[in-house]
Parts: structure tokens; C-alpha cells; sequence
């Protein structure tokens, strides 16, 4: 999932030359992706809680894959080449619903107490490691031509397919959720309840992933215009806060157990880093004191992450982990979705602007969690208000 969006990051700039697109169309091919994959989520979401995980995760997979074929058939077949990446994009965003949402239910079914922590806290660096890689490898793939990015997305997809298939046992004594009108009864209840703390950690990992991308965009194209550097250096450099984001959410996710006032103090800390880091880049302009300060933002990116991945899949039941896991990745492809388009709008307008704009929305929702985030019974303990998801059938 991670490859869908972090890998095209280093092209946009020589598709947007290619085809002689606006920043604004170039944007969208981040964000039909991202929009089509945050609609379909919360279907699979229900579904792998009907079924399996496996039974979503391998088709999702595939689909995934035949999306990025058809938008690397599109340049290289049809003259009508942004409408064909378009359509593919929008196909790998409903197959990349499938994907990574569902493996975080799945980690949340196979691992309990502490040892999910540390698990989440490796599924959110592996995720981070995407994110690293991507960029490097889609640098070096544009060395071909831009468009060779979209061919290794079927290969990759096949792969992780039949890794699934061969190497992940899902336990055999798996419940089916209730008929699906008890089913959304027991949901609304849960958010009826725990709408708070839920609509706080779901608001709190979207921001991450929106600022992420919009400054990845930004930087991307600034490295071309400003600086004159693409070809793998760009790959490598792009690389760097996301290197930072994944060694801080290993770290973090080692080390949070299930503690919640530790997670809560975390993610704070999280949110005054990237406040501290987008108000400062206002006053930089050279590129490494830039990258020195944008690693704050990254660092609490990497802090924020682990946090609200535990506290959601800690917290709901499994027999709705899918779905409300689920909705957090649709809230996450929502941030992925908004990033390139608006922080394209902030570049155009001022970039003092777009950094303070950023730097006062990270220290709203920090505020928010610090007045909202109140979750019971995440201090590893099995009493009755870990199981508030049990109760409201």
C-alpha cells in the first residue's frame, strides 16, 4: 500500500512535464488513489470481520496490482495517457483498501498485551520503511522512463499475495460477527460511547499522513525547481524523513507496552515537534538546515503513529477490529488524499503561509488530544471497560 503513493512522489514533477499537466492534475493521481481506497475501506472492513483477513488481503492484492498495469499501459499505448493513470490510480486505491488496514486487524487478532505494541510498533515502521524505499526506487526506475514505476506494482503485488497465502495462519477459532443489522447497532454504539477518543486518534494519525505527503510534495517538486536535483540523489533525499519516521516508530512501538498515559505523553510530544518543526521551516530556505529541522516533524510523526495504532486496535473488540481499524485507514488514505492538492493551493498562495497554516493545524489537534484522548482499559488488564465493545449489541 505504501509503494501506491511514496513511489510516484519523485516522478510528479517529469509527468507533470510529460504530459503537460497543472500541479493541480498532477496532485489527483495522489488523490484518486487515496479517495478510492478511504470509500471502499470501511466495506472490506466489514467483510474481513464477516469472513477472514486472508480472504480480503489476496484479491485486494491483485486488484492492486492490475491498477498500476493499466496506468503503465496508458503512457505507453494511448494518447490519452492522464485519463488511462487516472482510472488505474483509482483501481489500485480499491485494491490498496484491502491491504494495509486489514493487516493492522490482523496484528490486533494474533497478538495481545505488550507483544502487540511491539508488533504494531513494527507494522507502522514497515510501513515507514515503504515510505523509505519508495522513493529511491522510483527515482531509479524514472532513470528508464517515468512510467516504468507503474509495472512493478503487478510484481510486487504477486509476491505479497503468495506470502500471505503460504506464511499467515489466522487462528481457527474465529467468530463471525452478528447479522449485519446487530452488527451496526453494536458500531454505533461503540462510537455513541467512544466517539471521542476514536474521532481524536483517527483525526491524529489523518494529519500525520496529510502533512507527510503535502511536505513530500512540496519538497519533491522544490528539489527540481530550486535546487536542480532529481535522479537518485533526489530519491535518497526525499528518503531522509522518512528514514527519521520509521527508526522513531520502531522505537516508540518497542517501548509504549500498553501504557495509555505514556501513549497520550507520546503523541503530545509528537505534535509539538511538528508544531515547532513547520513554524521553523518559515525562517529556512538552504536545503540542509531544512532537512535537519523537517526530521523534527518526522520524529513526531514517528512518535504519534505507533501510539494511535495501539490505542485503536488495543481498544476494540475483535469482532469489530476490522471495521473500526478499517475506518482509521479510510481517516489515514483521507490525509494521503488531501495533502498534494491543498499543500499545492498553500505553494501557490505563500510559503510562509503554508507552513504556518500546518504549524497552527498540528497544534489544534495536539490540543485535542491532550483535552479528548480518555480511553479505559488499555493498562493491559481484562476487566469490564476493556470490553465497552461487547456491550452495546
Amino acid at each position: 500500500m505504501t509503494l501506491g503513493n511514496s513511489m510516484l512522489i519523485p516522478i510528479l514533477p517529469e509527468m507533470k512535464s510529460s504530459l503537460e499537466l497543472s500541479q493541480m492534475q498532477v496532485s489527483l493521481t495522489i488523490t484518486v488513489f487515496s479517495i478510492a481506497a478511504a470509500i471502499f475501506i470501511p466495506v472490506v472492513g466489514y467483510l474481513s470481520d464477516r469472513y477472514s483477513r486472508k480472504i480480503i488481503i489476496i484479491p485486494s492484492l491483485i486488484l492492486f496490482g492490475v491498477g498500476g498495469l493499466i496506468a503503465g499501459i496508458g503512457p505507453s499505448f494511448s494518447n490519452n495517457p492522464y485519463i488511462w493513470i487516472l482510472i488505474g490510480r483509482t483501481i489500485q486505491g480499491l485494491g490498496a483498501a484491502g491491504t494495509s488496514p486489514i493487516a493492522m486487524a490482523l496484528t490486533g487478532d494474533l497478538f495481545k498485551g505488550s507483544e502487540q505494541s511491539r508488533v504494531l510498533g513494527i507494522y507502522e515502521a514497515s510501513n515507514g520503511l515503504g515510505k523509505v524505499l519508495s522513493p529511491i526506487l522510483g527515482s531509479l526506475l524514472a532513470l528508464i522512463v517515468w512510467y516504468s514505476v507503474f509495472f512493478t506494482f503487478p510484481a510486487i503485488s504477486l509476491i505479497s499475495a503468495l506470502l500471505v497465502l503460504f506464511f499467515i495462519k489466522e487462528k481457527s477459532n474465529r467468530q463471525a460477527p452478528p447479522p449485519f443489522r446487530k452488527y451496526v447497532r453494536g458500531l454505533l454504539g461503540v462510537f455513541k460511547h467512544e466517539g471521542r477518543w476514536l474521532f481524536t486518534t483517527y483525526l491524529a494519525g489523518g494529519t500525520c499522513l496529510f502533512a507527510l505527503f503535502g511536505i513530500l510534495f512540496y519538497l519533491s517538486d522544490m528539489l527540481e525547481t530550486d535546487y536542480k536535483i532529481d535522479g537518485i540523489m533526489k530519491g535518497l533525499i526525499l528518503a531522509i524523513p522518512l528514514l527519521v519516521m520509521v527508526t522513531t516508530s520502531y522505537i516508540t512501538g518497542s517501548k509504549i507496552g500498553k501504557n495509555l498515559e505514556k501513549m497520550k505523553r507520546l503523541a503530545l510530544l509528537g505534535f509539538l515537534f511538528k508544531t515547532i518543526s513547520y513554524g521553523s521551516l518559515v525562517f529556512v530556505d538552504k536545503l540542509v538546515p531544512f532537512l535537519i529541522i523537517l526530521a523534527l516533524s518526522s520524529v513526531g510523526a514517528g512518535l504519534i503513529l505507533p501510539c494511535v495504532n495501539s490505542i485503536i486496535t488495543g481498544a476494540v473488540g475483535k469482532e469489530r477490529r476490522g471495521f473500526v481499524t478499517s475506518l482509521y485507514g479510510s481517516v489515514r488514505f483521507l490525509g494521503v488524499a488531501f495533502g498534494p492538492p491543498i499543500f499545492s493551493r498553500l505553494m501557490d498562495w505563500s510559503k510562509t503561509g503554508m507552513f504556518l497554516s500546518i504549524a497552527t493545524f498540528t497544534l489544534i489537534v495536539g490540543l485535542l488530544v491532550l483535552l479528548l484522548l480518555h480511553v479505559k482499559g488499555l493498562d493491559g488488564k481484562e476487566d469490564k471497560s476493556t470490553k465497552f465493545h461487547y456491550n452495546y449489541m
